[in-house]
Order: structure tokens, then sequence, then C-alpha cells
């Protein structure tokens, strides 16, 4: 039965009695529970999170759509841990690992697009070699060599790990990283916050309560981050609630994440490859669901990498404000097997966004627009 079958008030009516008292909350404002988390991701109502959601968004951000122009740069996929779900890290003898040398870091960076950057994003392995000083030097480099660029860089995981590898504490690492020049954080490496289900799938890696303590850190010394959750693998609805409210409670005290994205988990090539791919229905109801939930995390992003260009096309109707950015070369997500393209063109992007009915605003790093003319960018302070 058509979740519009009637309208009342301009509103649909709502055949899933549990979203009826949700629509109400969000009428009128009001904070989503936990149990409301659970009861939306429970439901098969997919065009009603999507209403919902968009009334958020659109009161948030009107028709306005975020990209950026941005290049991944993955300095080694060599790394120490065995999670199950990742078909990305390798062991240091492996014939196919890699690990770049500074001078290889710094030219990749530089090379092979001809449109300007505003961001690199870089995150990698867990390799036990190479020193936090190395990162540093990486770090500075670039800011050396590209210093108009935004350097958002290492994940939670990255630098609990550099912290223990240089037996100081995570607060001083990530002083020093700062120093270095880094300007901000991905939020990669949450997964899932439930023990239960961070056990099986990623027990390699700092916990959930450390990875909210190290991204807690570093907001107060003036580091913005993003935030994620990965779903799709053996997670609950209950999870996934828990994993929003968690970070909507650092949130409420920080006020540091700028931008939360929902990852697929691709099986392909990892210890859990006899799992489903995700559907577009589930992709969809986790970028509705993390707009109702998360009321203080300014964007949502539907990564085109992970969900394919066309469902973070239609995510834009469904409470994402981001569609990502050029990326240039992904390889975490393509050595598990996902299948779209490598990198997008600027004006790939900007017919997405138009086609889905928003406005394109290309931005930097902290959503300050970014004009362009043929030889130059300026971004609007």
């Amino acid at each position: 039965m058509s979740t519009f079958s009637s309208l009342q008030n301009n509103h649909p009516v709502i055949e899933d009695s549990r979203l009826k008292s949700i629509l109400e909350k969000v009428l009128a404002e009001e904070r989503l529970s936990y149990e409301d988390g659970v009861a939306m991701f429970r439901s098969p109502d997919i065009l009603a999170l999507g209403y919902m959601a968009n009334l958020v968004r659109e009161r948030m951000h009107g028709d306005t759509t975020y990209f950026n122009v941005n290049r991944h740069i993955n300095p080694t996929d060599v790394c120490v841990a065995s999670c199950r779900l990742c078909a990305f890290g390798k062991k240091a003898k492996d014939p196919h690992a890699y690990t770049m040398s500074l001078e290889q870091v710094w030219e990749v960076a530089g090379k092979g697009y001809a449109e300007a950057v505003t961001e690199f994003h870089i995150v990698g392995g867990l390799h036990p070699e190479l020193t936090l000083d190395w990162f540093c030097e990486m770090i500075s480099g670039l800011k050396d060599r590209y210093p108009g660029v935004h350097l958002k860089a290492f994940t939670m995981v990255e630098i609990a790990y550099l912290a223990k590898r240089a037996k100081i504490s995570v607060r001083e690492t990530l002083e020093r990283l700062k120093a270095a020049g880094i300007d901000s954080m991905p939020g990669g490496g949450a997964e899932i916050f439930s023990e239960r289900v961070r056990r099986i799938i990623c027990d390699h890696k700092i916990d959930g309560r450390q990875w909210l303590e190290t991204a807690r850190i570093a907001h107060r010394i003036g580091l913005r981050s993003n935030c994620t959750m990965l779903y799709g693998h053996l997670e609950a609805p209950e999870d996934l609630s828990d994993h929003l409210v968690k970070l909507r409670t650092l949130q409420d005290e920080t006020h540091g994440f700028v931008t939360y994205i929902p990852l697929a988990f691709h099986p392909d090539h990892t210890a859990l490859g006899h799992l489903p791919k995700t559907s577009g229905f589930n992709d969809l109801k986790q970028i509705a669901v993390s707009r109702l939930m998360l009321d203080n995390i300014p964007h949502i992003k539907a990564y085109w990498i992970m969900m394919t260009p066309s469902v973070a096309q239609i995510a834009q109707r469904f409470g994402a404000n981001d569609i990502d950015g050029t990326v240039v070369e992904e390889k975490i997500y393509h050595d598990a097997g996902a299948t779209t393209a490598q990198h997008l063109r600027r004006q790939d992007l900007l017919r997405l966004i138009r086609e889905a009915g928003r406005e394109p605003v290309e931005r930097d790093t902290a959503y300050r627009p970014v004009t362009r003319t043929e030889s130059a960018f300026t971004v609007l302070v």
C-alpha cells in the first residue's frame, strides 16, 4: 500500500504506525530518541522516511547540495591489523603491498589532474615501521608544496596507533600533527560502536569508546572532523541507532563534527565475502535516518564512491546535502570490490546535482563557497 495514498494538512498519511509519532516530533523540531531510531531502521516505509528527512534537509540547507574538488592519497596499504571487514590492508611481506616514499607522496599529490584541488584526503594502513616523525614530515612537505590545499588526514584509529608506537599520549600526537600542518580529520575507522559486532568484524582496531575519546581530544585542540558508520554487515537496528546516538552525544559536547557519512560495507575480497552487498533501499534509509537522528551535525554526505553516483543523486532528496568530490583515485573501497569510477569530473557532479533539482555549490573543507575562473579559484570567506 502506498505511503502517499492520501494527504492531510499537506503531509502524507503514514501507514507505518511506528513513524506517526516521529513525524509529529519532526514537525515540532523535537529531538528523536534511541527508540525512534530503532523504529526507523526497522521500518520498510522508505518514502515516509525520505519525506521526513527531506523536510529536515530543506529546513537546514534549502536546495543547496555541496561538492568539492579533492584528491585521495593512501600512502601505504601495509597494516598490522587483520580486520575481517577489510580488503585494503596487507602484511608487510605481501608481494602486492606498497608503501610510498615521501617524495612519491608529494609527487602523487600534485600529479595527474587538471583542476586545482582544495583538499587532500589522506588515510592509510597501520604500518609497523613508519613513525610519527615520518608522517609529520609528510604533512609538512605537503603544506610547503601546496599551501593553499586543506589537509584532511588520519583516522582516529591511525592516531591511536601512532600514539601507541611513539609511546606518547593521543593529545601530544595530535598536537604534533597539527603543528606539522593537518587542518582537519576524516571520520573513518568508527565502523560500528557495538562491542558485539566489533569483536567479529574489526577486533584489531581500537574500540568504540577509544574512537570517541580520540575524536573528543581532537576537537578540544581545535581539529574538526567528520564521522562515519559502516553498515550492511552483521549489525542490528539497535546497533545502528546506538551508534548515531553516541555520535550525537559527543557532538553536543564538542561541536567538532562537520559531516556525517554513512559507509556501505563492500564484502568482496574480505573475510565476510559471503554477505550480500547493500541495496539502494538500505543506502537511502541510512541517509534518511541519519539526517533525522543527527540534528546537531550540519551535513550528511552521500558518498558516491560507495553507493554509486545514481543512488547518491537520489539521496539528495532523502536527507543528504553533500555528494562528496572529484576524488581522482580511491583505493580502499575499490580493493573491496567497488565498481564505481575512480573519479568524477567537476561537470559530472554539477549535472548530477542539477538533475536532482538541487543547486550545486562547490565548497572547501570548511563548507565555504569556492568560485572558479578558467585559471584560478577563490574561497569566499
